[in-house]
């Protein structure tokens, strides 16, 4: 839709129902998406019905389930997979803790995770080694940005003992898209001690960019989240699990959503699904803001139109910042996502870049691992948006 009269009309009456995109120039989605106006609306018409209602009365605790399923059918709807394999979850981290928890640990089991991953799943995977005696190795994936085959290197690395593989699908460092299918096949084909090995994945910047169906794709665990690339509120995400890995898991936060009861209100066993690594109370009216979201994001353009958008524009800030003698981007050829990261070759900080853009309305953030500046390009984003985030890093250049 990128070039035509009639779409940038379209695009820029859509933004205005942002009211985070009105004073800036938004570049943080892979950080946090601003929320549209009729996302804020459903949150509080949802707060407001359950006061009048009463928090606790039957009337509301019907409506909870009710929410619940909604969200669960429209997250499935937009992931192409069961209503039934959908945990509704805080985030992503809470997903990734379902999955590396719920497993039956034995020492001497292996877990392989690439060296780009975001280090609260690091931390966990380290403690999971620590406490159960699991052994843990890291592939070198931030090798392969530019050159090198993702898939060969992940399956290189597996043991006999490798009970599960830990990545991301798109790098939330360096931007790079992982040829999922050809690496869940690869994986898959291998057996670790006469059992499969299962793959779970950080779908934090995928999820509201990629046009998926994780059905076809046949992974195992996909944590994910709303508040990111759907523009939705902080506190609501999801977990998917394939349904022949669900047995594999066993459920380590328990609370009254996760289990069955009998007539005297005792626990006679789990829930059959997703639900049964839900814990208990949650902040309901949320998900109706992150319905609306998702709904809102539909009323623009289909998935692929959207993600065919941000390819355009991310490929057009590639090449901007190409034409900069001091900047150089990490990747070598046109990003596959919205995630573009670049570095100062004079060696001026990265903080100090984003402090500075940040006081002229420009919204950007800085990377430690690699040492870099990352900027997130969303279908929403404006032409002359991306051509002030250039203006903006010559002018700070040119500062010395």
């Amino acid at each position: 839709m990128t070039g035509t009269s009639s779409a940038q009309k379209l695009l820029e009456s859509h933004r205005q129902q942002f009211p985070a995109l009105a004073n800036k120039a938004y570049f943080n989605y892979g950080g946090q998406g601003p929320m549209p106006q009729a996302a804020l609306e459903a949150i509080h018409q949802s707060y407001e019905y359950v006061q009048r209602a009463g928090p606790f009365s039957g009337e509301v605790n019907a409506w909870v389930v009710q929410e619940a399923n909604q969200t669960r059918e429209a997250i499935a709807s937009s992931l192409c997979v069961p209503r039934e394999t959908i945990t509704l979850t805080e985030n992503v981290t809470v997903g990734c803790n379902i999955a590396l928890w719920g497993i039956d640990w034995k020492a001497g089991d292996h877990v392989l995770l690439s060296d780009c991953e975001h280090p609260g799943v690091v931390a966990t995977v380290k403690e999971i080694g620590r406490r159960f005696n699991v052994e843990i190795s890291t592939f070198p994936l931030m090798a392969t940005l530019n050159q090198g085959d993702p898939v060969a290197v992940i399956t290189q690395h597996l043991r006999p003992s490798t009970r599960l593989v830990v990545l991301s699908d798109i790098l939330w460092n360096t931007g790079q898209v992982l040829p999922l299918a050809e690496i869940v096949k690869a994986v898959h084909s291998h057996l670790s001690n006469s059992q499969p090995i299962r793959i779970l994945v950080d779908a934090a910047q995928s999820v509201g960019v990629l046009p998926l169906n994780l059905t076809e794709l046949g992974i195992d665990f996909y944590a994910f989240t709303g508040h990111k690339w759907w523009c939705g509120p902080e506190g609501v995400g999801g977990f998917y699990v394939r349904s022949d890995a669900l047995e594999s898991l066993n459920p380590t936060f328990i609370g009254w959503r996760s289990i069955n009861m009998d007539n005297s209100g005792q626990p006679v066993g789990w829930k059959p699904d997703g639900r049964s690594f839900e814990v208990a109370t949650s902040a309901y009216p949320l998900y109706a803001g992150l319905r609306s979201a998702i709904a809102f994001h539909h009323q623009w353009g289909s998935q692929q139109e959207r993600y065919q958008q941000i390819l355009s524009l991310s490929k057009y800030l590639w090449q901007r910042l190409n034409e900069l003698p001091l900047v150089s981007c990490l990747r070598t050829s046109p990003p596959e996502a919205g995630l573009v990261s670049f570095q100062l070759t004079n060696k001026r900080p990265h903080r100090d870049l984003v402090q500075f853009l940040e006081t002229q309305g420009l919204v950007i953030r800085q990377i430690h691992n690699p040492d870099c500046v990352r900027a997130s390009v969303h279908y929403l984003t404006l032409l002359p948006e991306i051509d002030r985030l250039v203006s903006g890093i010559q002018e700070f250049l040119a500062k010395g």
